[in-house]
Order: C-alpha cells, then structure tokens, then sequence
C-alpha cells in the first residue's frame, strides 16, 4: 500500500485527510462509502460483510481522483470501453490509464446492442481495448435497450445465449481469460442467462443476490447505482466481489490477463 493511502485510511474521519467532503455513513455498506439514495439493508446478507469492494464507471463520471478513490476502499475498476460497433466510451482511455497508474485493477466492458452481430461487436471490442498484462477479464454488458433510439430488438432466450457464447468465446481467445458477464435483474431471469458458461456481475440494488436471484451463482454484485465515495465526483455504481481477501487474492491469481 502507498503511503499516501495509509494515511488518508488513519485520517478518514478528517476532511482535511485526504481532500474532499467525506460521504455520510449508511448502514449495509462500508462506512468509507455513503449512498445518496440508500437502501436500507437489513439482516447480515448486507454489502459491508464483503470486505472487496469496487466501482463501475464511465463518461458520467468525469472527475475522479484514483489515489484518494484507491486509499478510500475501491479495489477494482470496471471501465466502460465500446458499445454495439461503432462506439467508445469518450472518457474509457482516461479513466482505464489513470485506474492503473493508481493500482487499481482495470476490467473493460463492452455495451452489447443485438443489431449488430457478435462476431462484429468483439472484433469492435478488441480493436478500441488492446490486450495488457495484469488487467481483469473484459466484461459483456448485456441488457435490454428499451430506450435506445437505435435498437430495440429482442431476441429469444436461445438466440440471446448463442449471441453471448459467441461473443465470449471470441474475447477468451483473443485474451486468454474468458470475460465476466454483467446482467440487469430482468435481462438474466428472461433469458434464463445462468445457463451461459460464464462468472456473473449481477445487479441487485433493493436486496441481497441470493434473495434476487435466489439459487444462482455470482462472482460480482452491483447493489448501488447512487453511491458517494471520497475521490469521485458525483454519484458511481459500487459493487462487491463474493468471497474473502483470500479469495479475492486468488481470483486475481488466476484471472487476470498474461
């Protein structure tokens, strides 16, 4: 750990510390993180039994200073990269170099569209995120786009799972780890998405993942999208890995990018 992080982790009560105004704590969650639209997690399935903790950012999040962000408790970054097959994410490079300049480990997501086919979509993928030694495993974003002014379509469970193995199976070729996949609490129960081969981020913001997706196996949980931490300006999606520091040591061990 940098010294600069062991000294904003001694002095996190002061705001002098380490810059900026220190969000207000809400219970359920680690208390270096606040929520401006707090759940209210009860029981011990809270995110704060989690001791891993991350963000998942994008062009909405234009400032972030990653050293503070890094020393407050975020010990992963999922950054937005492309989307369908003709966009990237404006701010991806800035937010990725910056993530690992700080030693956060970085995973980049790409938004998946179903106008487009798979094999388009990771080539498109593959050319704006260049494989780098040390990152996490990309990530397929799949979920509706019912306000898309572009692409509507929705396929049937069968053809939404054929898609994503495709996908997948293109992406783990190309960067020897096989990517994560992230889904919305109706895009994984419509399309039956367990049945992917693959580790699961899962959203879940109004209860615990076994009570949401009761049954189902999960690497990942996104369970606010309104949260506060000292470092990032304005609201960010924070997620919890699933497991212990062991745990999470050697996930990174064997998951992360050669």
């Amino acid at each position: 750990m940098r010294p600069t992080h062991i000294l904003c982790l001694l002095f996190v009560t002061f705001l002098a510390a380490c810059g900026g105004r220190e969000p207000e704590a809400v219970r359920g969650i680690p208390n270096t993180f606040g929520d401006a639209v707090p759940h209210t997690w009860t029981g011990r399935n809270v995110p704060s039994a989690y001791p891993v903790h991350g963000i998942d950012v994008a062009r909405y999040q234009t400032s972030i200073d990653w050293q503070q962000a890094s020393a407050y408790g975020v010990r992963f970054a999922f950054v937005k990269a492309t989307e369908g097959g003709d966009y990237v994410d404006p701010l991806y490079t800035t937010h990725r170099n910056a993530a690992r300049a700080a030693g956060v480990p970085v995973s980049a997501y790409h938004y998946y569209y179903f106008c487009r086919t798979p094999e388009e979509q990771a080539a498109w993928f593959i050319a704006n995120h260049p494989r780098h030694r040390g990152d996490l495993p990309p990530v397929l974003d799949m979920e509706w786009t019912p306000t898309s002014r572009t692409c509507r379509i929705r396929p049937n469970p069968e053809e939404v799972r054929r898609q994503a193995g495709v996908f997948l199976n293109i992406l783990q070729n190309h960067y020897g780890q096989r990517p994560v996949v992230y889904s919305t609490v109706d895009f994984f129960r419509d399309n039956a998405m367990w049945l992917v081969p693959a580790e699961f981020w899962l959203r879940a913001t109004a209860g615990h993942p076994s009570e949401v997706h009761p049954g189902r196996d999960w690497h990942f949980w996104q369970y606010t999208g309104t949260g506060l931490i000292p470092g990032i300006e304005g609201r960010v999606d924070i997620n919890a890995f699933r497991g212990s520091e062991q745990e999470w040591a050697s996930w990174l061990n064997t998951r992360r990018i050669r």
